[in-house]
């Protein structure tokens, strides 16, 4: 029998696709999102104290905790370094009121890791944004202190204020400015003048006003998003046409109402709407993937907002909008596909 002769020429192997790696890789990809945060975790710091630090500590711990117990029950390894547990719950603080209890907010990071991510199957396979999906079930489950928020330590303590000086903290009990924008609605209904009433847009801007932890300072926002898009984390796609749906459709009905021209700037920049746009709506596992299909997926983030903000009972849509179109990506991925290589059409 002749011995088998070596190939003259040497032996290709295959593998499995991706075969060119664009050198990120998970745990530096959440650490660079971490990163773009650090401006809103700072404002939440200077203009809630310590409230803002005990409710972010409590909800990243007890994230990565609450993970870890998963993997180990799922006889999985232990991935607590990758940092997706501290981003999802340090997202989910961002969100929380600053007088949020703690017990509440450990609470919600187990809603948000244990139900949001980890019965899907753990990183990459979730169906909802994990974050939003915490909050939302600590707003069914605990309206009053979900609801419930605090003045800056920096503003005026006449500024929406509705009780005097609370225990917790120098800052005082007050409505958000989506809440004042609702009551200042009624009164231009009526044809009263309502905007001498509402915080200016300059407070509005730089986030010295009542509201989530991480959702009121605007600038440390768009530096942050801008940030993530630079670093090709964020398809510019999303945020933008978000916020532009949205800022169409209150331009409108503010128009058509006879309310004062600086509705739709109210809603852009009040509320969630911010942190929503480019740090929840645009997580990679919930958005589609076509560039076409982020447009699509924006849009009906922008109606769905507008339309529970405006007509809806309850003053933010944010977290809501995010969470059902979330359940329409993979009916967006499904029929709106790119043209593959040679098909002679563009994307």
């Amino acid at each position: 029998m002749e011995p088998i002769k070596e190939p003259s020429t040497p032996l290709v192997l295959l593998s499995s696709s991706p075969h060119i790696h664009s050198g990120h890789t998970v745990p530096a990809a959440m650490r660079e999102v971490i990163l773009a945060l650090v401006p809103a975790v700072l404002a939440s710091f200077y203009y809630f104290r310590m409230s803002a630090l005990s409710v972010i500590l409590a909800c990243v711990i007890s994230a990565m905790v609450f993970e870890a117990i998963c993997q180990k029950l799922m006889n999985r390894p232990i991935t607590t370094y990758d940092c997706s547990a501290a981003l999802t719950g340090l997202l989910l603080a961002l969100c929380l009121p600053p007088s949020f209890p703690i017990s509440l907010a450990i609470m919600g990071s187990f809603f948000a890791i244990v139900i949001g991510k980890m019965v899907f199957g753990g990183l990459g396979c979730n169906v909802f944004n994990p974050a939003h999906l915490g909050r939302a079930i600590l707003l069914a489950s605990y309206p009053q202190q979900m609801t419930t928020w605090l003045l800056p330590v920096t503003a005026s303590t006449t500024l929406n204020a509705v009780t005097s000086a609370t225990m917790k903290s120098d800052a005082v009990s007050s409505a958000t400015p989506l809440v004042s924008m609702r009551i200042a609605e009624s009164l231009w209904q009526t044809g009263q003048q309502a905007t001498n009433q509402l915080p200016s847009l300059w407070n509005l801007f730089i986030g010295n006003v009542g509201g989530s932890l991480g959702e009121t300072c605007v600038p440390a926002l768009l530096v942050g998003g801008l940030f993530l898009i630079w670093r090709g984390h964020v398809d510019w796609r999303i945020p933008f046409f978000y916020l532009a749906t949205v800022a169409v459709i209150t331009g409108i009905y503010g128009g058509v109402r006879g309310y004062d021209s600086i509705f739709p700037l109210y809603h852009l920049l009040a509320g969630g709407l911010m942190i929503g746009s480019f740090f929840m709506a645009t997580d990679w596992v919930t958005s589609p993937i076509t560039k076409r299909g982020r447009i699509i997926y924006a849009i009906g983030l922008g109606v769905l907002t507008a339309l529970i903000r405006l007509r809806g009972s309850y003053v933010e849509g944010v977290c809501y909008s995010i969470l059902m179109m979330n359940m329409v990506t993979p009916l967006i991925d499904k029929y709106v596909c790119n043209i593959s290589f040679g098909g002679g059409a563009k994307k």
